[in-house]
């Protein structure tokens, strides 16, 4: 829960996610809370603020224990201005996180509640977790707060998901047992 980067502060630093998992959350001026997106380390956070000088528009809070990396954003422009394979390396990194959130947003237009949370099980089992069984860290808050539905909305889903069959939850331990069903779900949205 420690905030890495908060929304409305002067950008001064870039962090490098060492260890552990983060969310990119953004809150509205009603106080409504969205995931943008998850990333597990290795990961470049806040790279985006070396060319969007205003004040952060989103937070990086901890999902569980990090550790993190802050670089003096002007120390790392230089060495990004002066070596350019350094540049390059950086920038790709960087488009890749950022594509994962484009590709989350376009979920969140186009698809029905169990079509966006069959995403976020997948993206969590492909890119965070890297298995089809995992300790979940997000509360089911924060996984509405990912799928843009409410939370009674990711109990029920989950639950019916349990009972046919598809995920086994266990207190916090998730494990896909059709991982063709949840596709299926993801792509008819």
């Amino acid at each position: 829960g420690e905030v890495i980067l908060k929304q409305g502060n002067q950008p001064t630093h870039v962090a490098f996610l060492e260890s552990g998992i983060v969310k990119f959350n953004f809150e509205s001026e009603s106080n409504k809370n969205t995931i943008l997106t998850l990333v597990a380390a290795p990961k470049i956070l806040g790279g985006a603020n070396l060319f969007y000088k205003d004040n952060n528009l989103f937070s990086i809070i901890a999902v569980e224990n990090c550790e993190v990396i802050l670089v003096d954003s002007d120390v790392l422009l230089s060495l990004l201005t002066t070596y350019g394979k350094f540049a390059v390396a950086v920038y790709q990194i960087a488009s890749d996180m950022f594509k994962k959130s484009i590709f989350n947003f376009i979920s969140l237009a186009n698809k029905q509640k169990e079509g966006r949370i069959a995403d976020i099980i997948l993206y969590l089992s492909e890119n965070i977790y890297y298995g089809n069984s995992f300790y979940l860290s997000l509360t089911r808050k924060e996984l509405a707060e990912f799928a843009c539905c409410s939370t009674e909305n990711i109990i029920m889903t989950l639950s019916k998901w349990q009972s046919e069959n598809i995920i086994k939850i266990t207190g916090k331990h998730l494990e896909i047992l059709d991982m063709n069903r949840i596709k299926h779900i993801s792509k008819i949205g």
